[in-house]
């Protein structure tokens, strides 16, 4: 039986009213072909209305809002958990947190947000398994009351800094099918979740259950299917042992829009779903599921874009036909998923519908490692100049958080939100 849980310059201030289609958009003179109309109405118009120096990521709080709804719709019987390093903007705590969700954060000063922004202590996970003990106390005393872990030392700090407190073990996974792999660095085995989850117990924690994460921009929707039956299976063993977990943390890994086709988010939701009801099937009534899903870049990704601006168009010889186009922004100034080129945002610039040609993108920043896109060439219209604009779509995730403070001078990535 399955139960859902109970209960720099911002111009985060910033909202358009309108939400009247607009039919184009001038920047700098250029006028923007039809494809700028998958910008958002809201997005556009900002856009129109104010001259940019430096790159910016423009989030749309509605499409926030939208993009939960169909999350938690899809996933009824699990508490959605925003994770909320994906894009800490207050606009989108604050929004989230007035439709009920609740928060997955790695540190003190993430919780701190949620709480300025409205959201209860009892709603907030601390799911980092890194923590100092003084941010684990300093947690306890802000009332959460959940943390995960995953080695035997952490969960030494949590009994002594939050005595009581419920706690999750996070199972080590390959992140197969994932774009952006999270293995190695998080989680343990099973035998050793099952041995923790025990010791737990022992030193007076409530070993609530476990967590899990398929990776990040996962594209097979039937990955989670198999961390589910191990987990079934360390269910009962625990259970043997005179535990009784109830926790089940599905973890993030619900795409945004990059260069290819996803499923929809209701695909996600039947294959995750099913998979539970069939696998924990014969669990007794007394003892339902809580189930958690913590989204991050299947949220916020496709609710926010980047404008950058062309800032050299060059070749490395005379005979070369793949031309390097450096932009304004970079790996160090918010791109960083372009690291092994594993995250590839689609481009719109004010030249679509021009011939095109092969290019190599790159940042603005005096290091060689500031390279976008080598290997996975992409082409762009041949017109392209020093000045011209470029629209990096499905930019709301793990962009401004991932910017340098300053490196080679260069601002970080401001975000505003409408």
């Amino acid at each position: 039986m399955l139960a859902p849980i109970e209960g720099g310059l911002d111009r985060s201030s910033v909202i358009r009213e309108s939400n009247e289609p607009m039919l184009r958009l001038v920047t700098g003179g250029d006028v923007l072909p039809s494809e700028i109309l998958s910008l958002s109405p809201r997005i556009a118009g900002f856009f129109e209305a104010t001259a940019l120096d430096s790159p910016c990521l423009v989030m749309d709080v509605d499409l926030v809002e939208a993009a939960y709804r169909g999350l938690a719709r899809a996933f009824t019987g699990a508490r959605v958990h925003y994770a909320v390093k994906a894009n800490p903007a207050d606009a989108v705590v604050s929004r989230l947190a007035g439709l009920g969700s609740a928060f997955d954060c790695a540190s003190i000063p993430e919780i701190k947000l949620c709480l300025r922004q409205g959201a209860a202590a009892s709603d907030i996970g601390y799911g980092n398994t890194i923590k100092k003990e003084r941010d684990i106390a300093a947690a306890h005393a802000l009332g959460v009351r959940l943390f995960a872990f995953d080695s035997a030392a952490e969960l030494e700090k949590l009994a002594r800094a939050a005595p009581g407190a419920s706690v999750f073990c996070r199972l080590l996974t390959d992140g197969e099918g994932a774009e952006w792999p999270l293995s190695r660095k998080f989680g343990c085995d099973m035998t050793m979740a099952e041995e923790l989850l025990v010791h737990a117990a022992a030193i007076r924690l409530d070993p609530a259950g476990v967590s899990f994460h398929v990776g990040s921009q996962q594209t097979d929707i039937q990955s989670w299917r198999p961390v589910l039956k191990q987990v079934a299976g360390l269910f009962s063993r625990l259970e043997a042992r005179g535990l009784a977990p109830r926790l089940v943390n599905l973890g993030g890994g619900m795409p945004a829009r990059y260069d290819k086709p996803v499923e929809e988010i209701d695909s996600y939701g039947a294959a995750v779903m099913t998979a539970v009801h069939e696998i924990f099937a014969g669990r007794p009534s007394d003892r339902p599921l809580e189930l958690m899903v913590e989204p991050g870049r299947g949220l916020v990704g496709d609710a926010g874009v980047i404008q950058a601006e062309v800032v050299l168009v060059s070749s490395k010889s005379a005979d070369d036909d793949v031309r390097w186009i450096y932009l304004d922004i970079g790996k160090f100034s918010g791109l960083a998923e372009t690291m092994d080129e594993a995250i590839k945002y689609r481009l719109l610039t004010a030249r679509d519908g021009e011939a095109t040609g092969p290019v190599i993108l790159a940042g603005p920043t005096c290091d060689s490692a500031d390279v976008l896109y080598e290997k996975t060439r992409y082409a762009l219209p041949l017109g392209l100049r020093d000045g011209d604009k470029v629209w990096i779509m499905g930019a709301g995730a793990y962009t401004a958080t991932y910017a340098s403070v300053g490196f080679n001078g260069f601002a970080p990535l401001e975000t505003v939100c409408v």
